[in-house]
């Protein structure tokens, strides 16, 4: 095939949702369904039980929870699939948001008895700026759950989007049976399996079949018939280009555990989903077909194998032919850099590739000077800006209790704040050298503690502080200015790994005091670029 061909092949996506909605569960489907897996894990599996293939770090095991979001690449029905796994927390947002820069598509699960929560809500709103096609799951079905034109209502009336429903739930809760394939005219009966680790057994007929009226209850039967009128009348007419747009969602409805409607979803997302899209470069649409290969770092992973202790890049391939051993300009430094060792990724598993194509995620082992949102490219004019910044909300210092383990804490803390697992700073002009924390929620400094003693051996001490606002100081501001400024008490002028100077306030007074004695210091929520 020619590169048009693979591009119109690729899929990348993330599954989002609110903790607990079952996105990692609905992510192990997928995979079981696309052939990838043969057996389904989940998070909250017995010890005796296969574990979530997605799922890799230890601590996201002892949680139940996904804290780092996880790249499973798979060949299904002629697709080439690129399925990210993101954490649901909101203290782990900034790595779904970074995850986000670098998929086409979204699947967000919503479970059908809470409806939408304030994670997925947030979410959301990032996929909406960014114009991301976004597909709906409605999940646990099989529990009891709002009414299913309820939560189509709440979808067009809270996320302000068209919702047209692909299938339609045959009951809810302990009635729940299967589902109407409104596209095929088919209904999808379904039975039970052991924990829902195999595909499960379904029945195809139509809605005549006395089976159907067999397995549904009179009251189960006489609501669906009803339903499904009401949405061929007045429900919404799909529109492939208003999906891809992302004005409306295709919505699905069916339990991730049980694996009911999961094949329907996978099956309806890869058709209207739609191929890669291009990326733009300083307002220039850069062409994916074209013979220069470009790409950008959005996360970096270390010590994914514990038996190798190593740092993978992940990229996103914009343009042209990724092709092992090739040479690239590493746009921040300008550099040549070779890429060799890379692989695709199945959770914690590589495969070396040879090439790989626009929309294809692909990890690079071993390259210490790559740094998130940094391009790498053959056509050196090509620079993407894709990766977003937050303010943090959480700050504490990290101090080393051991002397004699210095060197592992302080390689540790590097390599961690490297990966954007937390931002560190420096205080200035103090003798202490110890490291400033910032991050989204505090569970994130929960994490850097737990990966410094497991992956480096080094044990740290952690101590919140009373600080809540950061604001960065304009670049461009004399250095004698900021000589002779006086902080409100309890602030602190800090500096980052790239020596960006920022002030640490204890709130709000404190930031409008600071702004009003010092007016022509310039502050910012967001870093200045260089």
């Amino acid at each position: 095939m020619g590169i048009k061909e693979e591009i119109k092949r690729r899929r990348t996506f993330a599954i989002i949702s609110h903790p607990d909605a079952g996105k990692t569960t609905l992510t192990e489907k997928f995979l079981l369904y696309g052939g990838a897996v043969q057996l389904a894990g989940s998070v909250t599996a017995r010890k005796n039980q296969r574990q979530s293939t997605s799922d890799w770090m230890e601590l996201e095991r002892k949680r139940g929870i996904s804290i780092s979001s996880t790249v499973l690449q798979f060949d299904y029905n002629g697709y080439r699939i690129n399925l990210l796994d993101t954490p649901g927390h909101q203290d782990f947002s900034e790595d779904t948001y970074r995850v986000l820069t670098a998929v086409d598509a979204v699947v967000m699960v919503i479970d059908a008895a809470k409806g939408i929560e304030k994670q997925t809500r947030k979410l959301f709103e990032v996929c909406r700026r960014r114009e991301i096609p976004i597909f709906t799951f409605m999940n646990k079905l099989d529990r009891p759950t709002k009414d299913p034109l309820a939560l189509l209502d709440e979808l067009e009336s809270v996320l302000k989007i068209g919702a047209v429903p692909m299938n339609w739930p045959l009951g809810t809760g302990f009635e729940f049976r299967g589902v109407f394939d409104r596209h095929a005219k088919q209904v999808h009966l379904y039975e039970l399996n052991a924990s829902g680790s195999y595909r499960a057994p379904v029945e195809i007929s139509n809605l005549g079949d006395p089976i159907v009226r067999e397995r549904l209850s009179d009251r189960t039967y006489s609501t669906m018939i009803e339903e499904l009128q009401m949405l061929d009348h007045a429900g919404e007419t799909f529109d492939a280009a208003d999906v891809l747009s992302g004005k409306m969602t295709p919505v699905f409805f069916g339990s991730a555990r049980n694996n009911f409607g999961v094949q329907l979803l996978l099956d309806g997302f890869l058709e209207y989903a739609g191929a890669p899209r291009p990326r733009t470069s300083a307002g220039r649409t850069i062409p994916m077909e074209q013979d220069a290969f470009s790409g950008f770092i959005f996360k970096i992973q270390a010590n994914m194998d514990p038996r190798h202790r190593d740092r993978i890049a992940f990229v996103r391939v914009c343009s042209g032919k990724f092709t092992r051993d090739m040479s690239v300009t590493h746009s921040r430094t300008g550099k040549k850099v070779r890429l060799s060792n890379a692989s695709k990724l199945f959770g914690q598993q590589r495969e070396t590739i040879d090439e790989a194509y626009p929309g294809d995620i692909v990890g690079f082992v071993g390259q210490s000077s790559f740094a998130i949102g940094d391009t790498l490219t053959e056509e050196e004019s090509i620079v993407y800006n894709e990766i977003p910044h937050f303010p943090p909300e959480c700050f504490a210092m990290l101090y080393n209790p051991n002397a004699g383990l210095y060197k592992k804490f302080r390689d540790g803390v590097s390599q961690l704040l490297q990966e954007g697992v937390v931002q560190g700073f420096q205080l200035k002009n103090s003798g202490q050298k110890v490291p400033v924390l910032a991050a989204v929620g505090p569970l994130q400094f929960e994490v850097v503690q737990y990966r410094l003693e497991s992956e480096y051996g080094a044990a740290s001490r952690l101590e919140h502080t009373e600080w809540k606002l950061l604001r960065w100081i304009d670049p461009t501001v004399d250095q004698a200015k900021l000589a002779g400024i006086s902080l409100p008490t309890g602030s602190a002028l800090v500096e980052n790994t790239e020596q960006q100077l920022a002030i640490l306030f204890t709130g709000e007074w404190a930031l409008n005091y600071f702004a009003e004695k010092n007016p022509e210091i310039e502050l910012a929520e967001m870093p200045y670029k260089k």
